[in-house]
């Protein structure tokens, strides 16, 4: 009650000043992402990128949309704010890669039942980082405080990303011939996808939420560390990327997220699924522990195939002859990669 008898905003569970207190907190990470291309200063009404410096002809913008998606649970139980906001911008940029683009912007939303300025700042400050890793501008974003639709300490977000591409560069498929590579990079962990399911077998992530400790101390233990496991941020491949371009013509990416190795990887093929088809070897693919974990708690192998990623992060298809340049670029990133397969005609 702001006066005797009167009602005021935060009465209604929305507190204006803790909202001033999060922007000021994130304000230097946002800025830390800006380059000369960014006009304006932080906190307009919208974001301004000037594009006439790039030295593009015939710029196409690529732009992508997505979420965290159910992994924002495992964050909130374990009380770590600082990876998933770098999981949006990765599940976001990755998209945009698999078009041969270069990142230029990224905005974020962040929905909370009721504003902490430290935990908000903490999920940008996540996402600052992505785009420092993605090479891209954290342009803008909202953060809405939405008493009543949210259950209490629960949150959701997303996020927008825009890269630019020269139109002959555009990588949509339509190069890839039969005989074509694969090549596999790898995945930091299971990124951002498939966690209702990792929710589901791993209950116990969730129930020790706030410290409850129903089987001693060691228990607990195992289960942060399960956790953190859990909650690795996805990576993101902007830099290696840019270093294959300059040297390997690419002529396909598929980007391995919900729907795993089955969905994902006919995907670099574009249009021309009906001629082409894409034969990978799963055991190419070294499988990281956390894999092996969800699968002893009962899931079947093609089910963790067409459900994760299984270590494989992005897929290239590149000419037989220029396989090994791009593993070794990979390793000089500090990312395993291996051949995995070829395209073959149908």
């Amino acid at each position: 009650m702001s006066e005797e008898g009167s009602v005021d905003y935060r009465a209604a569970g929305v507190n204006v000043a803790e909202g001033r207190r999060a922007v000021a907190r994130m304000s230097a990470a946002v800025t830390a992402t800006h380059g000369p291309e960014v006009l304006g200063g932080f906190g307009s009404f919208a974001g301004m990128f000037a594009l006439g410096s790039l030295g593009i002809t015939d710029p196409v913008l690529v732009s992508g949309a997505d979420g965290v998606g159910t992994k924002v649970e495992l964050a909130r139980a374990a009380g770590i704010w600082n990876t998933v906001g770098t999981d949006l911008v990765a599940m976001c940029v990755n998209d945009v890669l698999c078009h041969g683009a270069q990142p230029l912007f990224f905005l974020d939303y962040l929905a909370v039942d009721r504003l902490d300025a430290e935990q908000v700042a903490q999920i940008v400050e996540g996402v600052a980082r992505g785009c420092l890793l993605a090479g891209c501008a954290l342009l803008g974003g909202e953060t809405a405080e939405m008493p009543g639709v949210y259950r209490p300490g629960r949150f959701d977000m997303a996020g927008f990303a825009v890269g630019v591409v020269e139109r002959s560069k555009i990588i949509d498929g339509s190069g890839v011939r039969p005989g074509h590579a694969l090549v596999g990079l790898a995945s930091s962990g299971v990124h951002s996808n498939g966690f209702s399911l990792v929710r589901r077998l791993f209950p116990e992530l969730e129930q020790l939420e706030g410290g409850a400790d129903g089987g001693g101390e060691g228990h607990l233990e195992a289960v942060q560390t399960l956790r953190k496991r859990f909650l690795e941020p996805t990576r993101i491949y902007a830099a290696v990327l840019k270093q294959i371009h300059s040297r390997v013509p690419v002529f396909g990416i598929a980007h391995i997220t919900g729907g795993g190795w089955e969905e994902n990887l006919p995907r670099l093929l574009g249009t021309r699924q009906d001629s082409l088809q894409v034969i990978a070897q799963r055991t190419a693919v070294p499988v990281p522990p956390v894999f092996r974990e969800i699968s002893r708690r009962g899931v079947a192998e093609d089910e963790m195939y067409r459900t994760f990623n299984m270590g494989l992060g992005l897929a290239l298809a590149v000419e037989p002859d220029r396989v090994s340049e791009v593993i070794a670029l990979a390793a000089d990133a500090e990312i395993p990669a291996w051949p995995i397969g070829e395209v073959a005609s149908r």
